[in-house]
């Protein structure tokens, strides 16, 4: 089943439809950016460590990557994608967040080129300039100007973090497909949480609606982000992360059902062109695998 040609390609728009309400979620939560840090680092690296000890066929081998530099850089990719999300949502506007986070392409074909010599088709990157302007209309789209506040200067760079190590981290698992994504994404979070609890406090941590923040840690992010690293074993690092921005457009669209912020016209037509354009991506990406053997 796994070398089906769109394994891959359907693992990866699983995972990201389950990431789109993650947004929702945190808002519904009304923690604070180190708060939420704490909560979900915690809860996804803890049920990630159990799936490892769980499933590990050689648990020495498994320990073995933490002293490795490409282990160590999966758990710190893992820690900044913890922090800096969080930290993002918490403290920038969303339009400046979202944007920066949709440069996650870019940086896979960049660093799959350099770390791996994947080459990036043209269709590739046709689809990823046409995803950025939709991405841009419907951030952008009918909201007038956004003001170069210290928050959004925030935002843009705990975006444009969170896009780096997402892509950096889907092009070494490709590169390395016997590393234990479990166990190196788990400890990543797992670390990432302490600190987070230790900056907020204990006794400030249950200040908020728990119970949003666990779906998030417990549900999403561990079934998410494992299976997008699965997904980057049996497709590129630029397919996954052209994927992963189904939750830019579609995220919006769960707060709109959930607290009532309405997307706008722009937004919506921007979520057409994101769509549409990753439909034909991948459809045309099927036709061309299939075809191959023959």
């Amino acid at each position: 089943m796994t070398r089906h040609p769109l394994f891959g390609l359907g693992l990866a728009t699983f995972a990201a439809l389950v990431l789109t309400p993650d947004a929702l979620f945190m808002r519904l939560s009304g923690m604070g950016g180190y708060q939420m840090v704490g909560w979900r680092g915690l809860m996804m690296g803890a049920v990630m460590v159990t799936l490892w000890v769980v499933i590990a066929r050689d648990r020495g081998r498994d320990l073995a990557f933490l002293g490795t530099g490409f282990g160590l850089a999966i758990l710190a990719c893992q820690y900044a994608n913890a922090t800096l999300f969080s930290l993002g949502i918490a403290h920038a506007p969303v339009a400046v967040m979202l944007l920066a986070v949709a440069t996650v392409p870019v940086f896979a074909a960049v660093f799959a080129r350099i770390i791996i010599g994947e080459p990036t088709r043209r269709a590739t990157w046709i689809t990823i300039l046409a995803v950025m302007c939709g991405i841009a209309l419907a951030v952008f789209g009918g909201r007038g100007d956004l003001a170069l506040t210290s928050g959004a200067l925030l935002g843009a760079l705990a975006g444009l973090g969170v896009a780096v190590v997402l892509a950096l981290n889907f092009v070494i698992l490709r590169a390395r497909p016997d590393l234990p994504i479990p166990l190196l994404m788990g400890l990543g979070a797992a670390l990432a949480g302490v600190t987070g609890v230790a900056i907020t406090g204990p006794a400030q941590m249950t200040q908020g609606t728990v119970w949003a923040i666990a779906i998030t840690g417990l549900v999403i992010l561990p079934v998410a982000f494992f299976s997008l690293s699965l997904a980057s074993r049996y497709t590129h690092a630029s397919n996954v992360s052209l994927l992963l921005l189904l939750e830019t457009v579609l995220g919006p669209l769960w707060v709109w059902l959930g607290v009532g912020e309405r997307p706008t016209p722009m937004m919506l037509a921007g979520g057409v062109i994101v769509v549409g354009s990753l439909a034909v991506y991948l459809w045309h990406t099927g036709r061309r695998r299939m075809a191959r053997p023959a």
